[in-house]
């Protein structure tokens, strides 16, 4: 089963990064390129724990639908998504958070797995690991950004901030 593994330093604090990643709105702006939109479960806002989401996107050239759940939650330091239904035979994502003197370092462990056996196997190796690192690049590299450029405010708010 393939294991993608990827880390990246943000420069703000773990709160806004940890929230960023569970926007449900954000999603949908950093995954433009496919037309990801959420039509089922929670839609807008941040997601919570055993809370479902469903995404229509268009992968391949094909338009899937893929329907996960928050399956942990340890505020702000740890969630994780599994596909509950979906393209994958197998799908766990885990999101950590680490605060650090600068900011945060996020990583990301993605555990997949395609159907059809040793063709999905193959596909794996020929181009899905690949495909699929590069979407969670993609992903953190906007949550980055909004995070370190104040932009966070767009998607989040938070009662005691000062304007």
């Amino acid at each position: 089963m393939p294991e993608i593994n990827i880390r990246t330093f943000v420069k703000a604090p773990i709160q806004i990064c940890f929230d960023l990643s569970r926007s449900i709105d954000l999603h949908q702006l950093s995954t433009q390129k496919t037309g990801e939109k959420a039509i089922a479960g929670r839609t807008t806002g941040l997601i919570e724990l055993h809370e479902t989401v469903t995404w229509r996107a268009k992968h391949f050239g094909v338009w899937q639908k893929l329907t996960s759940k928050i399956t942990a939650f340890n505020y702000p330091f740890y969630f994780e998504d599994q596909m509950v239904s979906g393209a994958f035979k197998y799908f766990r994502h885990e999101h950590h958070f680490t605060p650090t003197e600068n900011g945060t370092q996020m990583q990301d462990k993605f555990y997949f797995e395609a159907p059809f056996g040793l063709l999905g196997t193959l596909a794996n190796k020929l181009f899905l690991e690949k495909y699929m690192l590069h979407l969670l690049e993609e992903r953190n590299a906007v949550i980055k950004a909004y995070a370190e450029s104040g932009n966070w405010r767009l998607f989040l708010s938070y009662p005691n901030e000062a304007n």
